[in-house]
């Protein structure tokens, strides 16, 4: 169910500036975190080997930082209802940071400030996220993006 009902453009750009909404909880598993390195044949230790990781010095496995990046799509589709676009593409992202390790195990939940609302061509508009993921019991988000999403309006 999403956190935050949009249903005009005029009401969403009067929300620039704004934090919009707050995603709910999500656990990353090893298992997610095994199938994220599948998927990228990115198997370094310290993300699918339990045993490895519990002597190192983050004491467990993590997540990919390209996983929690990875997340976003999810967390806009279970948290944000916008109003009605032909097409959402994702144009890209600004800047990226990853703050802190994910622990295998551990939830994540997405915060969405909307910076800007640019229109582009062919009656596009870019909106531009501040997206922050935090870690649950952690004051330090794991990964902060400046993420756009070229809407093709209806």
């Amino acid at each position: 169910m999403p956190t935050a009902e949009i249903t005009d453009i005029d009401q969403l750009r009067a929300r620039i500036g704004q934090e919009v909404a707050v995603s709910d909880w999500i656990a990353i598993t090893q298992d997610r975190i095994d199938r994220f390195a599948d998927a990228t044949d990115d198997h370094q230790w310290i993300h699918v080997d339990p045993e490895r990781a519990a002597d190192s010095p983050l004491k467990s496995t993590i997540a990919h930082g390209f996983l929690t990046l990875s997340m976003i799509p999810y967390f806009v589709n279970t948290t944000l209802k916008l109003p009605p676009a032909r097409m959402t593409i994702n144009y890209g992202l600004n800047r990226v940071r990853f703050t802190r390790p994910v622990p295998s195990g551990k939830r994540i939940r997405a915060r969405f400030k909307l910076m800007d609302i640019e229109d582009a061509k062919g009656g596009a508009m870019d909106l531009y996220w501040k997206i922050t993921i935090e870690l649950d019991g952690s004051d330090t988000p794991a990964c902060i993006a400046e993420s756009i999403s070229r809407r093709y309006v209806a």
